[in-house]
């Protein structure tokens, strides 16, 4: 029986529901990351004893599965897109929005698939938008793809920026203080094409390095959706 499934205990004297909990470990996780967040850390921030959580919730997967499925219900797209690109785009951008409000989502991403409510609805709405463009295979192989790009990309995206929080540098901030050192490496010639990169190359912002290769995806994909035979 899955944690969703399972009954939660009859009331008592002090408030606690799943809701209540999973509220507290995602703000936990918000806060501190994914290391912040225990099931004695969650019951100090409810004031209640940390057995009283065993009642609702056995581990701190199960934990993670319902913070996870708490951050789908932010993905879900307000209204059901109809066409497939809208769909695999709003998908994407949802996500890496999602994943910069909580971080520690980027870190939950690309591991066995979310089997939560919210997630399930994220996952129709998703590949009913495909429905009739290619057979079944194709249409599940276009949104892994996708998927995999957009989990990378948010990933390193969400690394750069623990680094920057780590090292209290931006992105501008550390490339002029290791400028000095590349351009007298590169000026070796010993690294042609890197050098034609870093003095002839267009510096864009996470957002739009985001949507271009989400785009370039997209196109891809378009090229394989051949509506099956009747």
């Amino acid at each position: 029986m899955t944690v969703w499934d399972r009954p939660e205990p009859p009331p008592s004297p002090a408030p606690l529901d799943r809701e209540r909990i999973v509220a507290a470990a995602v703000a936990l996780a918000d806060e501190s990351g994914l290391d912040g967040v225990s099931l004695r850390k969650v019951a100090g921030r409810l004031n209640a004893g940390p057995m009283r959580l065993y009642g609702y919730i056995a581990t701190k997967q199960e934990l993670f599965d319902l913070m996870v499925d708490e951050v789908y219900a932010e993905i879900l797209p307000e209204e059901r897109p109809d066409d497939w690109r809208e769909a695999l785009s709003t998908l994407a951008h949802r996500t890496r929005h999602a994943a910069l409000r909580h971080p520690w989502l980027a870190d939950l991403l690309g591991g066995r698939p979310a089997l939560g409510p919210n997630a399930l609805s994220v996952g129709e709405a998703t590949l009913a938008a495909l429905d009739g463009l290619a057979d079944i295979d194709t249409a599940l192989r276009a949104v892994e793809t996708v998927s995999a790009y957009f989990t990378g990309a948010i990933r390193r995206e969400i690394a750069n920026l623990r680094a920057e929080r780590a090292t209290g540098l931006s992105r501008h901030d550390w490339q002029r203080a290791h400028g000095p050192q590349l351009t007298k490496t590169l000026a070796t010639g010993r690294f042609p094409a890197l050098t034609k990169a870093v003095y002839g190359g267009t510096d864009v912002d996470p957002e739009t390095t985001f949507t271009t290769g989400l785009e370039w995806v997209l196109d891809a994909v378009a090229t394989k959706l051949t509506p099956p035979p009747e």
